[in-house]
């Protein structure tokens, strides 16, 4: 049994990418079981089994909101600040990590190339860090 089985409309759901977020369809006969809407607006379609339609993603990202524990989660603020030619660079050196919408930080490698270049683009270079 997959863990979206019996998943309905307005079930509470927490993206590890997104953060908290509603079902607002569910598909019977489709590859994604249930679109999401997250609170910053996003809109996500998820398998039975939580990995969504976003990314490079091969594992769960989203689960219900009272099963997630995010007591290991890594939620810190960057302490330095990089520039677009030291990130560009760790990014190329595969040293780069992002912080997804959610606040989670995570490795760029596994975000859409759009995603990043988006982030860039925008000077956001807070969003950024050298992998630990």
């Amino acid at each position: 049994m997959a863990y979206f089985d019996k998943v309905k409309v307005k079930d509470k759901v927490y993206g590890l990418v997104f953060g908290p977020g509603k079902v607002t369809s569910v598909f019977e006969d489709s590859y994604y079981k249930m679109m999401v809407k997250f609170k910053n607006g996003y809109e996500v379609p998820y398998t039975e089994d939580g990995v969504p339609g976003w990314g490079n993603f091969k594992k769960q990202t989203c689960f219900y909101k009272n099963d997630v524990d995010l007591t290991d989660v890594d939620f810190s603020p960057v302490t330095k600040v990089l520039s677009a030619k030291k990130i560009i660079k760790l990014r190329e050196k595969k040293k780069l990590e992002i912080r997804l919408p959610s606040g989670i930080w995570t490795e760029c490698s596994k975000c859409v190339v759009g995603y990043i270049e988006d982030m860039l683009e925008a000077e956001n270079y807070h969003l950024f860090r050298k992998k630990k």
